[in-house]
């Protein structure tokens, strides 16, 4: 399975951009997709961003636009980043990778708190 560390949250003015970085270490074969799942306070955990092993992105509509995964391959780095941000992209992000073998691999989380 893959051990995954969130890290490039912090506390933003709205309207502004941060960049998320997810570093992924161990057994990184049979990826079918990666990505970025967020939850806010007594809210429920949504999806954000989405890759598929073939390059293909899907995106939550309240980020759409606004919002780019991408991937290192060479660094086994995955990153989200968003652009105009609002206070309601504040919540905690976590990544994740999906195997064949192992299922569903998740980091501890990284806090994004957008202020008006």
């Amino acid at each position: 399975q893959v051990q995954l560390v969130e890290s490039g949250g912090g506390l933003v003015q709205a309207g502004g951009s941060l960049r998320l970085s997810c570093a992924a270490s161990g057994s990184m074969v049979g990826i079918n997709a990666m990505g970025w799942h967020r939850q806010a306070p007594e809210n429920q955990r949504e999806m954000v961003a989405t890759m598929s092993n073939d390059g293909a992105t899907m995106y939550a509509d309240s980020v759409k636009g606004r919002s780019t995964i991408s991937r290192d391959n060479a660094k086994n780095t995955v990153y989200l980043q968003i652009d105009s941000l609002k206070p309601e992209d504040t919540a905690v992000y976590y990544c994740y990778v999906q195997q064949r073998h192992y299922g569903f691999s998740w980091g501890q989380g990284t806090q994004v708190t957008v202020s008006s």
